[in-house]
């Protein structure tokens, strides 16, 4: 069974950096694609970012685009999203998610996504 831990949330100024990591257990990420979401109170969870199994597409988000970046290491059986410019509406718990697909394959879309992790608190905030 595949389980998905992520971390490396917090608090953080406006402007500054946290880097999110999702690592799993059970078995090799490596036939996954996976995505990043993210969900504030009172709104419905958002697709952040996704990148494919072989790690060569990615997706983000319109609202994250040129700030975040998705990347994956193999060797560490782990998935990360590198978060720069943080506004404060970045705010929201952020999971990670898996799903098999193709080589290629991502989605932003939280319904195309069977494994899930606990979530990691972001608060963006002066």
């Amino acid at each position: 069974q595949l389980q998905l831990v992520e971390s490396g949330g917090g608090l953080v100024q406006p402007g500054g950096s946290l880097r999110l990591s999702c690592a799993a257990s059970g078995r090799t990420l490596d036939y996954y694609a996976i995505g990043w979401f993210r969900q504030a109170p009172g709104k419905e969870r958002e697709g952040v970012s996704c990148v494919s199994s072989s790690g060569g597409s990615t997706k983000e988000g319109d609202s994250v685009k040129g700030r975040f970046t998705i990347s994956r290491d193999s060797a560490k059986n782990t998935v990360y999203l590198q978060m720069n410019s943080l506004k404060p509406e970045d705010t929201g718990v952020y999971y990670c998610a898996a799903a098999v697909g193709g080589s290629s394959w991502c989605s932003v879309a939280a319904r195309e996504f069977d494994y899930w992790g606990q979530g990691t608190q972001v608060t963006v905030s002066s």
